[in-house]
């Protein structure tokens, strides 16, 4: 590698995004030369591409050597084209390739801390629509083509081509943002995680419209598990009905953008009734305006034998 790419790494490492774009702009051509090599042509190939680049963006601060940027990138591809192939066999994928942990030193908190915050400052630069399928799909347990277009009422197509619209303006948005101040995303997903449970608690108490009144918007558009559409009272009246049937919701994981949020829940079913309701539930949220205006409850997985009984689930 030339001096000039081993100063782009460290510069992406200590906190430029303008380096990171760069860098990854220079290595995408050998990088989709491997996903075409093990792939051949097709989405496949740019797909695992577009997946890598996502990768490389969150994991640079673990690049332990600067010198070792170019094999670092094709490895990663390479690892996501093979997570293609075994999904494709249906076999579980291994994990993304991972230089060792260093020590936890003040510097490299603070490289993964910055690192992270790119990501989510590029996200949030993009549109409503394309947002909301990179953070199922990234940064979700809901993330299979299939179930992002069951979640978000699309079709597999659609779904597939605004991901690659993404995660093409990725690289772009990170350009544009060099010398902007970032938000700090962990704190912005540990406060949400936090609206959760707190929202769950509060539903228990019997105080789940008081939460939506003042946090939600009157004219709320609603999608229930079961497809059925309404507003604010079909929300209450669901939650209600879910908690008088002995259902519970318990907080599992949550992440949000400046317009969009995850929360992902466990649904635990009455001792007296364990198949009531399936085993997980996603809200799906959207509030350009600070106050959710679109809520679609989505169940990731059906099991055999179960049946969507659960009103607000």
């Amino acid at each position: 590698m030339s001096p000039l790419e081993i100063d782009l790494v460290r510069g992406a490492q200590a906190g430029s995004a303008s380096a990171l774009g760069t860098l990854l702009a220079r290595h995408q051509a050998g990088m989709r030369a491997v996903a075409l090599s093990i792939l051949g042509h097709g989405p496949d190939a740019e797909d695992a591409v577009q997946d890598a680049v996502l990768i490389a963006l969150r994991r640079i601060g673990t690049l332990r050597d600067p010198a070792a940027a170019a094999p670092w990138l094709r490895a990663i591809v390479r690892n996501a084209c093979r997570m293609r192939l075994r999904a494709a066999r249906g076999l579980v994928p291994v994990a993304d390739p991972e230089p060792p942990a260093g020590p936890a030193t003040p510097d490299r908190v603070l490289e993964d801390h910055v690192s992270r915050d790119w990501v989510w400052h590029a996200i949030d630069r993009l549109s409503p629509a394309l947002r909301q399928v990179v953070l199922l799909r990234h940064f979700s347990d809901v993330t299979s083509y299939e179930q992002i277009a069951a979640a978000c009422e699309l079709p597999v197509g659609t779904v597939r081509s605004r991901l690659n619209q993404a995660r093409a303006k990725l690289a772009e948005a990170l350009l544009a943002t060099a010398d902007e101040a970032y938000d700090d995303a962990a704190a912005r997903n540990a406060a949400s995680a936090r609206e959760a449970t707190d929202t769950l608690a509060a539903a228990r108490r019997g105080e789940f419209a008081a939460v939506v009144a003042d946090t939600w918007s009157p004219g709320l558009h609603m999608t229930s598990g079961q497809g059925y559409r309404g507003g604010v009272e079909m929300a209450v009246r669901g939650m209600d009905a879910d908690l008088g049937s002995g259902v519970r919701q318990k907080f599992v994981h949550a992440v949000t953008s400046r317009d969009c949020t995850v929360w992902e829940m466990e649904m635990i079913s009455p001792a007296h009734d364990p198949h009531h309701c399936p085993p997980a539930v996603v809200w799906l949220m959207s509030h350009p305006a600070g106050r959710v205006e679109r809520l679609r409850l989505f169940f990731p997985v059906v099991s055999a034998g179960r049946t969507a009984g659960s009103s607000a689930g």
